[in-house]
């Protein structure tokens, strides 16, 4: 364990809570403030900062199945486009829901269809369950581009926005208020809006994403150090031994399944809102892949390394466009480095750290007997 992060364990708890209080605040500012080192030139740095929020919800739910429950997942965009479609087609295409009453749908329809894809596919393992969800993301994928409801390739625009806070058709809109004789005291076309969603102001949508991020991060907490974490562990750790110990381990894999599918699900109709316009080539398989890299690079398993994997895998390619012909390559010599100096993530959980450290002193051990033993003859 870091220096730094025995100093952070031994704080007492109300600082603790003004530090992660002021962490909040300056990640809120920080489309505001724009500091020259981290700013994308060229490129809006509320927009990326929103594709880095989303990357890190997704890498949340995606961390459920890979990092907690030990199931490889390679078509986990599928889930992503069926909450997106979802939101398209109840405000857009087929209703005109307001986005507030779809998303809720959106995340229904989707923990449905990882309950529906895990029931008959959780029975294999391994390679074999990978080749399923990979099927998976890629059938999703199809049936939009052949399916005439969800408009085939042409895909679906006008798709609902957030609502605004304040002014003008606002949530929260200030009433009009009037003096006795009738003279308006204050009209709500002279209000500004306090949050609007719209085109040009992408930070809105950045402050959005980052509250839903930081909610899933408590709920994500909570979940992990409950029952059913300790039982997502055990399976991952070997499921027979956990099945002869009690667990019922199907019944907490599809539990896993189905809790990824509802946080893809969300992230899914956050992001089609955002975009205004979604279509087939919006969820390629190699969104997938990005999604699996930012669990495996920060460290599968640990929440906060997913989120550092998340938003590495998210940032860095919008941050060094200017490199736009090599970022490939350099991202790939990067993933081959890491899986040769650090395969366990730039941030393993402490299972890993504890069992490497075990594994030392038992090598250690081991030589030294041998030794003992040699001198001894």
């Amino acid at each position: 364990m870091s220096k730094i992060k025995q100093r952070f364990i031994a704080l007492p708890k109300p600082v603790k809570i003004l530090l992660w209080v002021v962490l909040a605040l300056f990640a809120y500012a920080l489309p505001l403030l724009e500091p020259p080192i981290i700013s994308t030139p060229g490129v809006d740095f509320g927009g990326v900062l929103f594709v880095v929020t989303m990357y890190c919800l997704v890498a949340i739910g995606l961390n459920i199945v890979v990092g907690y429950a030990g199931l490889l997942d390679l078509g986990y965009v599928g889930f992503y486009a069926i909450g997106a479609y979802t939101a398209a087609v109840l405000t857009s295409f087929h209703a005109h829901w307001p986005l507030l009453l779809a998303i809720p749908v959106a995340v229904v329809v989707t923990t449905i269809s990882g309950v529906l894809l895990g029931a008959p596919t959780l029975r294999v393992r391994g390679d074999y369950l990978a080749i399923v969800t990979l099927g998976f993301g890629e059938i999703i994928r199809l049936v939009a581009v052949n399916s005439e409801w969800l408009n085939q390739r042409k895909g679906i625009s006008d798709i609902a926005r957030p609502p605004s806070i304040g002014g003008e058709d606002g949530l929260f809109e200030i009433p009009h208020l009037y003096w006795g004789d009738g003279t308006v005291l204050v009209d709500t076309k002279d209000t500004t809006q306090f949050l609007t969603f719209g085109v040009i102001d992408q930070i809105p949508y950045y402050w959005l994403g980052l509250t839903v991020v930081i909610l899933m991060l408590f709920a994500d907490r909570l979940i992990k150090n409950s029952r059913v974490g300790r039982a997502w562990e055990a399976t991952r750790e070997d499921e027979d031994a956990a099945e002869l110990m009690g667990v019922p381990t199907f019944k907490f894999k599809l539990l896993a399944f189905a809790t990824g599918a509802f946080v893809g699900g969300l992230a899914g109709s956050l992001y089609a809102s955002r975009q205004n316009f979604i279509n087939p080539d919006s969820f390629l398989l190699l969104y997938s892949i990005l999604f699996l890299a930012a669990v495996v690079v920060g460290g599968q398993g640990n929440r906060w390394g997913v989120i550092v994997g998340a938003v590495l895998v998210a940032y860095l390619p919008q941050r060094f466009r200017e490199f736009d012909d090599f970022r490939v390559l350099a991202f790939g010599l990067a993933l081959v480095l890491l899986a040769t100096l650090r395969p366990e993530g730039l941030f393993p959980p402490r299972r890993t750290v504890r069992a490497k450290h075990l594994e030392q002193e038992l090598e250690e051990l081991e030589e030294g007997t041998g030794g003992e033993e040699t001198a001894r003859v």
